[in-house]
C-alpha cells in the first residue's frame, strides 16, 4: 500500500468543542480525543507543523438561553476552550508528543499567552502548539480565532473538522435535496449566505489567501486524509480551479 505523503507544511486544525463531547453533546469522550491525538501524531510524525483551535461548546455555547450578558457569556466561552486545550495537551504528551497551550488572554499558571513568535519557536522545534480562548474578544467566534491564527502563523491551510462531510448548498438536516459541493471560493460562500463558518472569519481566510478545507471528523482518517491532499470534504478557496493549498 501506498504509504501516505503530506501535501502542507504547517498547518491549523480548528476542532468543534461538540466534535470532542460526541453523542452526549457536553464534556469530553475519551474514545474520540485519541482518534483525533492518534491522527495527529500520525501527521507530526510526517514532519507536518501542527496547530490547534478548540470550540468550547461542550462546556458552553453562547448564552445558553439566559438574559446573561454577552461579553461575560463570551468569556465564559473562552475558558471553555482553555478546559478542551489542557485535556488534548494532555492527551497528546501522553502519547510523548511535546505540546503548548497558548492563551490569548493571560492565565500564566495553566498556560502561556499567545506571543507570535513562541508560537513559531514552538513549531521549529517540533511541538504541536494549542490556541486557546479563540481572537480574546468578546463578540468573536473560535472560527475567527482560527482564522486569525492561520493567517499570523502563515499556516498553508486551515482545517475545519466538522459534524458533517462539507459545505452543502442548502441545509442537510432539513432537506434530504441538499447536494455537497467539492469546490468554492471565498465569495461564493458569502454571497450564497453558506453556513461554512461565520462571515468574519471566511473575510479574513479570503482577504489572506487562506485555503479552507471542511469535512467529517468522523470519517476515517479524516485528519490524515486531509492533510496528504486526499479528496474530501469542500475546499473554500480563491483558486476555484484547483484543489491545492496556497
Amino acid at each position: 500500500m501506498e504509504q501516505r505523503k503530506p501535501v502542507y507544511k504547517r498547518i491549523i486544525l480548528k476542532l468543534s468543542g461538540e466534535a470532542l463531547a460526541g453523542e452526549a453533546g457536553f464534556g469530553l469522550n475519551e474514545s474520540i480525543i485519541e482518534g483525533v491525538v492518534d491522527q495527529l501524531i500520525r501527521v507530526h510524525d510526517m514532519g507536518v507543523e501542527v496547530g490547534i483551535v478548540l470550540g468550547g461548546g461542550n462546556f458552553w455555547r453562547g448564552r445558553q438561553g439566559t438574559n446573561m450578558d454577552r461579553t461575560t457569556a463570551d468569556h465564559m466561552g473562552m475558558l471553555a476552550t482553555v478546559i478542551n486545550s489542557l485535556a488534548m495537551q494532555d492527551a497528546i504528551e501522553q502519547k510523548g508528543v511535546p505540546t503548548r497551550v497558548q492563551t490569548a488572554l493571560n492565565m500564566v499558571s495553566v498556560a502561556e499567552p499567545f506571543i507570535l513568535r513562541k508560537a513559531l519557536r514552538h513549531f521549529e522545534l517540533g511541538r504541536i502548539v494549542i490556541f486557546a480562548c479563540g481572537t480574546g474578544n468578546p463578540y468573536c467566534s473560535t472560527d475567527t480565532g482560527a482564522a486569525l491564527r492561520a493567517a499570523e502563523t502563515n499556516a498553508d491551510i486551515l482545517l475545519l473538522a466538522k459534524n458533517v462531510d462539507g459545505v452543502y448548498d442548502r441545509d442537510p438536516k432539513t432537506d434530504p435535496a441538499a447536494q455537497k459541493i467539492d469546490t468554492i471560493t471565498h465569495m461564493e460562500v458569502i454571497n450564497r449566505g453558506l453556513k461554512a463558518m461565520d462571515t468574519t472569519a471566511i473575510t479574513m481566510c479570503m482577504d489572506n489567501d487562506i485555503p479552507v478545507l471542511v469535512f467529517a471528523l468522523s470519517e476515517k482518517d479524516a485528519i490524515v486524509r486531509a492533510i496528504c491532499g486526499e479528496k474530501t470534504g469542500t475546499l473554500i478557496t480563491n483558486n476555484p480551479n484547483g484543489r491545492e493549498g496556497k
